[in-house]
């Protein structure tokens, strides 16, 4: 996973509370589990005409010109601003990887669903909570300011406008550092790699009987 430190990005607004994550990606796309591909279906029912289907090119597909985020003024927009309860519906791990792959590394909200809210983390999206009317002002900003972007410090947990006013936000300590370092539930195992060898090296020595010879050998424990 990409850490995360500070990310400057333009800011594209979705003025829908509710969000759910079928809406996201809807749930034809969930028979992938490959973590990658998912974005030009980000929003898939809302960005385009037709119905969309898993390996299916969405180069020529017609594209719903009253979808905000078609905007050709939003594209490669990297922080997307939306309203309460963003990410709610089924615990579906696809929502953040469809957000990702579409560039999107921050969401800013007045509230999120607490699955998606943790599953952001674990998938390096920074997901951040601010107080409705400061959300309120950041959509006024970016709509009447074409270009308009922001700078997400996790370090120092702040966000800057370009005229340099800051907020701050909070995160829990914990998932800061994942997000901070790379780390994913893969990355803060293998943190401990050197322990778990060891654990199983002692667990061969102190308790042999509990290992067949056959699968010893295949695993490598007799290398």
């Amino acid at each position: 996973m990409e850490p995360f430190k500070v990310f400057n990005a333009l800011v594209a607004p979705l003025d829908r509370a509710n969000v759910d994550t079928d809406a996201i990606i809807p749930k034809q796309f969930l028979k992938a589990i490959n973590r990658t591909g998912f974005g030009p279906n980000l929003f898939d029912e809302w960005r385009y005409l037709d119905r969309g289907e898993p390996g299916r090119s969405c180069a020529n597909r017609p594209i719903n010109p009253e979808f905000i985020l078609n905007q050709p003024r939003y594209q490669g927009a990297g922080i997307l601003l939306a309203r309460d309860n963003f990410g709610c519906g089924s615990s579906r791990e696809h929502a953040p990887w469809a957000l990702l792959d579409d560039g999107f590394r921050v969401i800013i909200a007045p509230s999120f669903a607490d699955i998606f809210f943790n599953n952001c983390f674990k998938n390096g999206i920074l997901p951040v909570v601010l107080e409705a009317r400061i959300v309120d002002q950041l959509f006024g900003e970016t709509v009447a300011t074409p270009g308009y972007r922001l700078t997400v410090n996790l370090e120092t947990t702040t966000i800057t406008s370009p005229g340099g006013e800051t907020w701050r936000f909070t995160v829990d300590p914990f998932q800061r550092h994942c997000l901070l370092n790379g780390l994913d539930d893969i990355g803060l195992t293998l943190n401990h790699e050197d322990a778990i060898e060891n654990y199983e090296i002692k667990r061969r020595r102190d308790r042999p009987w509990t290992f067949i010879p056959d699968d010893g050998d295949r695993l490598g424990f007799n290398d």
